[in-house]
């Protein structure tokens, strides 16, 4: 495997319904299917739904689903907000209804996403929700996250940062989300990370489609993913937060056998465990955004080697 398709693998869970794009159900299902369709494909993972829009989904996606023929199913993440029991109830009769070869469309819940801010919350929450489930808690990163990520280790389950927003005051210091990356590397637990990584590299762009759009410094999913490959791969936390705040592309070398980033070099092998075992994906309300802007990039310094 190249290292560049080890970093995109699943790259992407698709946001389409939240801001800024915030798409309509149908449009989002739409543009999901289209991507699965694409030959962009491999970068692609789930489907983001909150549990209060399941039904709007089954009824503006049934026609789009898989129907037998031995494709794979849809996979979605739901965010789980409210009650927890009531939720895992509602996605296992999802899930049940949406079986492989069922007229109702190929689907499963294998995600659900959460948030806590409590080590006693993420125990609660956890322990409402079946195994079945792979489980993320978004938690707050200001302070010591410790605490945290060692109850979401305890309980089996998987972080998850917000690293951006439509505002700049939703753009987290980048010490903090080093101090995330490392704790969970300590712990031994999986992340995944959302908003504000529709670009590759660190810069200033603006945070919404709107034409008077706020902009910010948003951080580069080139950025976070080496950083976090770097940390897993046992670097310190000073060399990842100088990758995190990388602004100059041409700092990023893509060779076919590894990821360079000035003079460290991240193996096709080490990109595919970290993206395996650490760093998950992130999710995007745009999935061209972050694909579109990365080829040329990647081609580009191919070429240049």
């Amino acid at each position: 495997m190249k290292a560049v398709d080890a970093l995109l693998a699943g790259l992407v869970d698709y946001a389409g319904l939240f801001p800024p794009s915030s798409e309509d159900m149908r449009e989002a299902l739409e543009n999901y299917a289209s991507y699965l369709a694409s030959e962009d494909r491999p970068a692609l993972g789930r489907f983001i739904v909150p549990v209060s829009r399941l039904k709007e989904l089954e009824d503006a996606g049934g026609s789009l689903m898989p129907h037998g023929g031995g494709e794979e199913p849809w996979r979605l993440s739901v965010l789980v907000a409210g009650d927890v029991h009531a939720a895992a109830e509602e996605m296992m009769s999802f899930n049940s209804r949406h079986q492989s070869g069922s007229n109702e469309g190929n689907a499963v819940i294998d995600v659900a996403e959460l948030k806590a801010g409590s080590p006693d919350e993420i125990a609660r929450q956890s322990a409402e929700l079946p195994d079945s489930f792979t489980r993320y808690f978004e938690i707050p990163i200001a302070g010591d996250v410790a605490p945290l990520v060692q109850a979401i280790a305890r309980a089996g389950a998987r972080a998850k940062i917000r690293t951006g927003g439509v505002t700049p005051q939703t753009i987290p210091p980048g010490d903090q989300v080093i101090s995330f990356i490392a704790a969970c590397r300590r712990e031994k637990v999986p992340f995944k990370a959302t908003a504000g990584l529709h670009h590759p590299i660190r810069g200033s762009y603006k945070l919404t489609y709107e034409p008077n759009s706020p902009v910010g410094t948003m951080f580069g999913f080139l950025n976070v993913f080496v950083a976090a490959a770097l940390i897993y791969s046992g670097e310190s936390r000073e060399t990842a937060l100088a990758a995190l705040q990388e602004s100059d592309p041409s700092a990023f070398t893509f060779e076919d056998d590894s990821i360079v980033w000035r003079d460290k070099r991240i193996t096709a092998d080490q990109a595919a465990a970290s993206r395996r075992e650490f760093a998950i994906s992130f999710g995007s309300c745009s999935f061209r955004e972050p694909i579109d802007e990365l080829a040329p990039l990647s081609l580009a310094r191919s070429d240049l080697r």
